[in-house]
């Protein structure tokens, strides 16, 4: 039987998704005939509805109706709009046990094993700056590595973690901590060998003080200079160069071995999000997500201006009390936050977003959260924090991709999955990253970067466990360490970005 133009997505919605792009006549479904184009991904009225109405898609509100309307119109940013209403956080209502799968049956990865005992799936080496100050020499050290590198096949490459803060703020304070824990992340991450910790040395974020507040220890595989005490660039760049090919054989000598995957913690994103990332992509990875956790692995999700107005979804499977509460503190933050800046939290979606069919922040977080699967929300991060807890997790952090990602990485993310509908590249050294396309079409005109296709659910031809089955699989590869279209294509050294929360002086 054919696809059906139009997707519902629950009984109770006054709203379908196109799934094609539909002319002005056309029937929709019962008396909803299109009173217009409607695109691909957007959405049509199925019932009338009275101005100020609420509009509704998974059985949840994305907007009000700011006029009359009629079935078959089409509903977007020039008749639906944000509102207030309650949310039910109905604290650990739909908590229940994790169907673990029994120890002996559950997945590997081939992986490293650190001497700590922690799991890698990547062998880098790494120059975290301090300051921006010290970037452009951080990829001079780079530069001058990579051609030895053939010599020693199982390293993976020179990362130089360059960024924009490290001075003109405060040197304590709620953004220097998040700048300092976010570095020591990345300088403590098991995909890193070896680190260089590389600061100018006048700076407000001083290498001392970076290692004295993250308990960072000197050794033979963690190495700080200051660019001012070792006499200058060119000298800094030999010295570096020097002590770091002294490494290699030692970084090179690693082995990869059956780990278990409940030691994969897996980072969650979407980006270049459409109309579609709520039906296919974002639920396909969140039935992966529980497949992990099943397993006994951990999940995290994060970006908290786009989970804004569905909470509500996460509070209710928290594991505790607690646990949701500190979600809902998260929320107010955020809030507080837009408030104080003339911010708005549904300055989301972007015109990119729009143009894919996302109208409103409700409707992009409704379908932002269904990466994060069914089961128990049993932690939340904040910023950068080691995360400790098996099972799914949250972090908060910016909507903003990069800096998003870069915390969760910063908390121990050893992969990451990326679901996107417009079609974003993102990459991220040390931790690699899989693109899901949500659609057919999007997949086949940007084939080189996509990893897998979850348009097939909206073609009919695949179901979201099916899906989902595929990519926890293709984790698995990816985690044993098969490449990614992102590091096919060398794309991952500059989308480290800290989270830069204070004024900039």
């Amino acid at each position: 039987m054919a696809a059906p133009i139009a997707l519902r997505l629950h009984k109770n919605d006054n709203v379908v998704v196109a799934r094609m792009d539909i002319l002005p006549g056309t029937e929709v479904e019962g008396d909803a005939v299109a009173a217009t184009r409607i695109p691909p991904g957007h959405k049509i009225l199925t019932r009338a509805v009275k101005k100020g109405e609420p509009l509704r898609k998974y059985n949840q509100i994305i907007g009000f109706a700011t006029d009359d309307l009629a079935p078959g119109s089409h509903i977007h940013t020039h008749n639906c709009a944000m509102g207030d209403f309650e949310r039910d956080y109905a604290f650990c209502a739909d908590a229940h046990p994790t169907d673990f799968i029994r120890a002996e049956e559950r997945a590997t990865f081939q992986g490293y094993r650190r001497p700590d005992g922690r799991a890698a799936t990547r062998n880098y080496v790494g120059i975290v700056t301090t300051v921006n100050c010290s970037a452009a020499t951080s990829r001079m050290i780079a530069a001058k590595l990579e051609p030895l590198l053939g010599a020693f096949p199982n390293i993976d490459g020179v990362v130089p973690l360059t960024h924009g803060g490290g001075c003109g703020m405060a040197a304590s304070g709620v953004e220097m901590d998040v700048l300092r824990r976010t570095l020591a992340g990345y300088a403590r991450h098991p995909n890193m060998a070896a680190v260089v910790v590389l600061g100018l040395g006048c700076e407000t974020n001083q290498i001392s003080g970076l290692m004295n507040a993250e308990g960072l220890k000197e050794g033979p595989k963690l190495i700080p200079m200051a660019i001012q005490d070792e006499g200058g660039v060119a000298r800094t760049v030999m010295r570096a160069v020097g002590f770091l090919k002294e490494l290699l054989p030692e970084a090179n000598e690693v082995k990869r071995e059956a780990i278990p995957a409940s030691e994969l913690i897996l980072a969650l994103q979407c980006g270049g999000s459409d109309g579609y990332s709520g039906i296919s992509a974002n639920p396909a990875l969140g039935a992966a997500v529980d497949l992990l956790v099943r397993n006994g692995g951990t999940a995290v999700l994060s970006e908290t201006p786009e989970i804004y107005g569905a909470e509500h979804l996460l509070t209710r499977r928290a594991a505790s009390r607690n646990v949701g509460e500190k979600l809902v503190r998260r929320i107010k933050w955020w809030e507080e936050h837009c408030a104080r800046t003339g911010g708005e939290m549904n300055n989301n979606p972007s015109p990119g977003n729009k143009a894919g069919g996302l109208t409103t922040i409700l409707e992009k977080s409704l379908g932002a959260v269904a990466k994060g699967g069914t089961t128990n929300l049993v932690e939340v991060y904040e910023y950068a924090q080691p995360i400790t807890a098996k099972g799914f997790v949250y972090m908060d952090s910016p909507g903003y991709d990069p800096v998003s990602a870069t915390g969760q990485v910063a908390g121990g993310a050893n992969v990451l999955c990326f679901t996107t509908g417009r079609g974003s590249v993102f990459g991220c050294k040390p931790t690699p990253s899989l693109k899901l396309a949500t659609n057919t079409s999007l997949f086949r005109r940007m084939t080189d970067d996509m990893d897998i296709n979850c348009g097939a659910i909206v073609d009919g031809e695949e179901s979201i466990l099916e899906s989902g089955k595929k990519i926890f699989e293709l984790i698995l590869k990816t985690s044993s360490g098969q490449k990614t279209k992102s590091e096919l294509l060398g794309i991952g050294d500059d989308e480290f970005e800290p989270w830069k929360i204070g004024a900039t002086m």
